[in-house]
C-alpha cells in the first residue's frame, strides 16, 4: 500500500504562483511514476502532468505546458507541482496519484493510489 498526502492548495489571484506537494509513504519504493490530475466543478478528472520516479522524465498537458513544472525528491518521497501564471480556469481540486506499473500517464486508470486532493482557487 502507498499513502499519498497533498498539501499547498489555497486561494490566489490570477497571475500568481502556487506550489503543491505530495508526500508518499508506505511502499513508496514500488512507485513507477507520479501524476497530477485536477477536477473542476462539474467536469471530468483531467491530466495535468506526471514524472517518472527513476529517470525524472516529465509529461504535461498542453493547457499547463510552460506554466507548471513537476519535480521529485526521491530521498524525501515527495513530488511537487509548481504552478505559475495561474488562471481562473486552473481552479480545481488537484490530486496526486501513483502508478506502480508503467502505463499511459495521461489515463487515471493507470494509477493505483490517489491522494485526497487539495483545492486550488484562482480568482480573476
Amino acid at each position: 500500500q502507498v499513502q499519498l498526502v497533498e498539501a499547498g492548495g489555497g486561494l490566489v489571484q490570477a497571475g500568481d504562483s502556487l506550489r503543491l506537494s505530495c508526500a508518499a509513504s508506505g511502499r513508496s519504493f514500488s512507485i513507477y511514476a507520479m501524476g497530477w490530475f485536477r477536477r473542476a466543478p462539474g467536469k471530468e478528472r483531467d491530466f495535468v502532468g506526471a514524472i517518472s520516479r527513476n529517470v525524472g522524465y516529465t509529461w504535461y498537458a498542453d493547457s499547463v505546458k510552460g506554466r507548471f513544472t513537476i519535480s521529485r525528491d526521491n530521498a524525501k518521497n515527495t513530488v511537487s507541482l509548481q504552478m505559475n501564471s495561474l488562471k481562473p480556469e486552473d481552479t480545481a481540486v488537484y490530486y496526486c496519484a501513483a502508478q506502480t506499473l508503467a502505463g499511459p500517464v495521461q489515463s487515471p486508470t493507470s494509477y493505483d493510489y490517489w491522494g485526497q486532493g487539495t483545492q486550488v482557487t484562482v480568482s480573476s
